[in-house]
C-alpha cells in the first residue's frame, strides 16, 4: 500500500501553493522569482512524464541508425564521431529525423509554449516518440 503522494502529486501542490497563495501576495523581485519558480516545477513535471519514454525511443533510433546496441551517452558519442569524420550528414534522412524528433522532445519538456515549437508542429515536423519506460 502506498501512503505517500507521487512526486506528481507533490509538485501539483507546491505549484498550486505558488500560484493561488504566494504569487498573488508578492510583486517585483519576488513576484518574479515564484513565476520562475513556478516554471521550474512545470518543467520538472514535463521531464517526469515525458523524458523515460523519449529517452527510450532515442535510443532504439540509434541503435537502428548506427547498426548496434549501447547505452544512450554512448549511442550519442558515436553518432557526434560519425558526424565529425564526416561518415554522417544531413543528406541521411534518417539522421535529419532522428535529430529533429530529438529536438522536438526536448522543446516538449522544456518550452511547450515556444512559437517555434507551435509553428514546427503546424508545419509537420515530427514530434518525438514516447516509448513506455
Amino acid at each position: 500500500m502506498e501512503d505517500r503522494p507521487s512526486a506528481e502529486q507533490l509538485l501539483a501542490a507546491a505549484r498550486a501553493f505558488l500560484t493561488e497563495t504566494a504569487m498573488p501576495q508578492l510583486t517585483g523581485h519576488a513576484a518574479f522569482h515564484a513565476r520562475v519558480a513556478g516554471n521550474v516545477l512545470d518543467i520538472v513535471a514535463r521531464e517526469l512524464a515525458l523524458a523515460p519514454g523519449f529517452a527510450k525511443a532515442e535510443q532504439a533510433r540509434l541503435s537502428l541508425l548506427l547498426g548496434e546496441t549501447g547505452d544512450l551517452v554512448t549511442l550519442n558519442r558515436k553518432l557526434c564521431e560519425q558526424i565529425a569524420a564526416g561518415e554522417m550528414d544531413l543528406s541521411n534522412e534518417a539522421l535529419k529525423t532522428h535529430l529533429i524528433k530529438v529536438t522536438m522532445g526536448k522543446l516538449a519538456i522544456d518550452q511547450p509554449g515556444y512559437q517555434g515549437y507551435k509553428i514546427a508542429l503546424a508545419n509537420g515536423w515530427p514530434e518525438e516518440d514516447v516509448l513506455e519506460a
